[in-house]
C-alpha cells in the first residue's frame, strides 16, 4: 500500500482545514519545504500537494511553493488543486510534478480528462473524486454535484484513468477514520487504484485499508498532531 504524507498549502503555508472548510484553518508550518523534507527523512517516498487556494480560485496559486518542495525533496510528488485546463497541467507536469490531480473539470467535462491521459499517459493523471455523502463534490469542496462517487469513477476509467484519490469530506481533518467501506465498493467495483484520503487517525486505520486492499492512502491531519509514525507506518504497510 502506497503511503502519501499530504501537504496542504494555503497562502504559502503548509495547513490542515476540517472538514474542508476554509474558514476552519489551522497552520502547520510557514515553510512546506521544509515539511516535505521531513516526510522524506521518515520514509516517505511519494508526497500528495493541494493549493488549497488555487482550488478556489480556479488556478494554480502555490506554485513558488511547488516549485520549493519539487527543489527540496527527490521524490515523486502529486498536486492537486486549481488544475482546471491542459496549460495549467502541462506545465505542473514540466515543472517536475509526476501526477496531476483534476477534480472540478472531471465532472464538468470528462472528455478533458480523456484527453489528458492521450496526451501525457495514465501515470500522469490523477481524478480526485471529493464525496459528501457519497456525491461528488466541486470547486474547493463548495458545491455538491449531483453525481455519485461511483458513477464519476465508472465514467473516469472509460476515458482511460488509472489513479483515484477518493476523499469523505465529512472524515476529512476529523481523525475519526476513513471510510473504508465506500473506499473498497469503490476499488472492488471499477478495478482502480483507489487512493483513501480523509480521516485517517491510526496504524489501525492503516491495518483495516492495508487488510481491505486498498492500493494508497493519504495522511495528514495525523501526521501534524503525530497521532501516527510514519516511520513505523513505512515499515508495516509498503
Amino acid at each position: 500500500m502506497q503511503l502519501y504524507p499530504a501537504i496542504d498549502m494555503k497562502d504559502g503555508r503548509c495547513v490542515r482545514l476540517t472538514q474542508g472548510l476554509f474558514d476552519n484553518v489551522k497552520v502547520y508550518s510557514e515553510d512546506p519545504g521544509e515539511t516535505a523534507k521531513t516526510w522524506v527523512s521518515k520514509g516517505a517516498d511519494f508526497l500528495h500537494l493541494v493549493d488549497l487556494d488555487g482550488a478556489l480560485a480556479g488556478r494554480s496559486v502555490n506554485e513558488p511553493v511547488i516549485r520549493r518542495i519539487l527543489e527540496a525533496v527527490e521524490v515523486p510528488v502529486q498536486v492537486g488543486g486549481g488544475i482546471r485546463n491542459r496549460e495549467t497541467a502541462e506545465r505542473m507536469l514540466d515543472l517536475g510534478v509526476r501526477r496531476v490531480i483534476i477534480g472540478t473539470r472531471a465532472v464538468k467535462e470528462p472528455e478533458f480528462v480523456k484527453g489528458l491521459v492521450e496526451t501525457f499517459g495514465p501515470e500522469k493523471v490523477v481524478v480526485g473524486v471529493d464525496a459528501r455523502n457519497g456525491m461528488v463534490a466541486v470547486e474547493g469542496w463548495e458545491k455538491v454535484s449531483q453525481m455519485t462517487a461511483l458513477d464519476l469513477c465508472l465514467q473516469m476509467r472509460e476515458c482511460g484513468v488509472r489513479h483515484v484519490v477518493y476523499t469523505d469530506i465529512s472524515r476529512d481533518g476529523m481523525l475519526s477514520g476513513p471510510n473504508v467501506a465506500a473506499t473498497r465498493k469503490l476499488t472492488e467495483e471499477t478495478g482502480m487504484d483507489i487512493i483513501a484520503s480523509g480521516g485517517v487517525s491510526s496504524m489501525e486505520d492503516l491495518q483495516e485499508l492495508f487488510d481491505q486492499g486498498i492500493t494508497g492512502a493519504i495522511i495528514g491531519k495525523a501526521l501534524y498532531e503525530k497521532r501516527l509514525d510514519l516511520e513505523e507506518a513505512v515499515r508495516r504497510f509498503q
